[in-house]
C-alpha cells in the first residue's frame, strides 16, 4: 500500500505583510504560523499549507545558479489551481484586494476562465468554473495563480 505525497506550497514574496492580507481577503485563507523569525508566513484554509516566503528581489535563488530573484512579470509554467464557489465572486475580491482583471470570464465547454494579474508577484490569475466531474466536484470554481511578477501600486497591495 502507497501513501500520497503530501504537498505543501511555497511562494516567494517581496513583502510578507502584503502577501498575508492578500490570500486572507482574497482567498479567504487565514496565517497559521510565522517561522524562521518571521520570514515565513504559514497560510491555512487550503487542501494544502501555503508558505509564503519573504525573499527580496535581487536575492540569489540559489547558492548554485547565482541567478537574481526578479518579480517582473514573466511567463512560468508553475501556478495553483484554488477550488471556488463561484468564480464571479472570487473574481470580485481578488480585484478588490488588488488584482487586475486582465480578460473578461469566458466561457467553454469545460468551465469559465478569466485572467488576473495580481499585486503581489504571481504573473496572473486565472478563475474557471469547472462543469461536471472534471476536478473535485461539479459545477465548482478553480481560481489559478501563476508565481512570477512584481508587486504593484502602493499601500498595502
Amino acid at each position: 500500500m502507497s501513501t500520497a505525497v503530501e504537498i505543501s506550497v511555497n511562494i516567494d514574496v517581496p513583502d510578507l505583510e502584503a502577501a498575508i492580507e492578500f490570500y486572507r481577503l482574497a482567498l479567504g485563507l487565514h496565517l497559521g504560523r510565522r517561522l524562521f523569525e518571521g520570514s515565513v508566513a504559514e497560510m491555512l484554509g487550503a487542501s494544502s499549507k501555503i508558505y509564503l516566503l519573504m525573499k527580496p528581489a535581487g536575492d540569489s535563488v540559489s547558492s548554485v545558479a547565482r541567478l537574481p530573484r526578479d518579480y517582473d512579470r514573466h511567463w512560468t509554467p508553475v501556478h495553483l489551481d484554488f477550488i471556488v464557489d463561484d468564480v464571479s465572486a472570487a473574481v470580485e475580491r481578488a480585484v478588490a484586494c488588488g488584482a487586475k482583471l486582465e480578460s473578461n470570464i469566458q466561457s467553454f465547454a469545460w468551465g469559465r476562465l478569466a485572467v488576473l494579474s495580481d499585486p503581489l508577484g504571481m504573473d496572473s490569475a486565472c478563475c474557471s468554473s469547472l462543469i461536471g466531474d472534471t476536478m473535485r466536484s461539479h459545477n465548482r470554481s478553480a481560481l489559478t495563480l501563476k508565481l512570477a511578477g512584481q508587486l504593484k501600486g502602493s499601500g498595502v497591495f
